[in-house]
């Protein structure tokens, strides 16, 4: 008799153990559900359940480090001939970026426009295309096609990298035309660009 009421109430507290941890075993398969209006009076079984619930972790990181480069910078290039230009470079988050140089007069049109793409954890390349006009060089009257090639310091707040510059004498022949490498001083121009972010502060 002794072995029957044994048996009879073990089996009542496994179906009892198996019942409040039920939920449990379902959360890690498919969405966890509100507790129902019982569960408040089974306050330990809620805590059971929100400590096995599934983590969502949003997938923040990669577009963060994606757009570590956007910004606004005070840009240097420099060539072993000295300063090449210098002035502010604004990076977009739709991957385009815009300069305002400084070197350069607006009547030889000092803005240009370029693209960028991230290649590594911090680095870029961007391909930047001015177009020159007037006197001042580059040669007047040509398309300037600039391509930097920079990484990003740990803190995010600086660049440093290195650029190539080739010159197609006519601006049309790049516009119009699918580009003749006969037309291009390949490279012409080789070297290096620093750059520090502006800030609001």
């Amino acid at each position: 008799m002794t072995n029957i009421i044994r048996t009879i109430t073990t089996t009542l507290g496994l179906a009892a153990f198996a019942a409040a941890f039920a939920p449990v075993a379902n959360a890690g398969c498919g969405g966890v559900s509100k507790p129902a209006a019982a569960s408040s009076r089974q306050p330990g079984l809620y805590m059971v359940q929100a400590a096995y619930r599934p983590a969502w972790l949003a997938p923040i990181a990669d577009k963060a480090d994606d757009d570590a480069i956007v910004g606004m910078w005070k840009v240097h290039l420099q060539t072993d001939a000295g300063v090449f230009d210098w002035g502010l470079s604004q990076w977009h988050s739709d991957g385009t970026e815009i300069l305002n140089s400084a070197l350069r007069e607006p009547a030889t049109e000092n803005f240009c426009l370029g693209v960028w793409k991230k290649t590594g954890r911090n680095t870029y390349q961007l391909n930047h295309i001015a177009l020159s006009y007037g006197s001042s060089p580059p040669p007047g009257d040509a398309l300037v096609n600039i391509r930097e090639y920079v990484t990003l310091d740990r803190t995010g707040n600086s660049y440093h990298g290195t650029f190539t510059v080739d010159i197609f004498p006519r601006i049309e022949d790049f516009v119009l035309l699918p580009p003749d490498p006969g037309l291009v001083h390949a490279h012409a121009i080789t070297g290096t660009i620093t750059a520090t972010r502006v800030t609001v502060d």
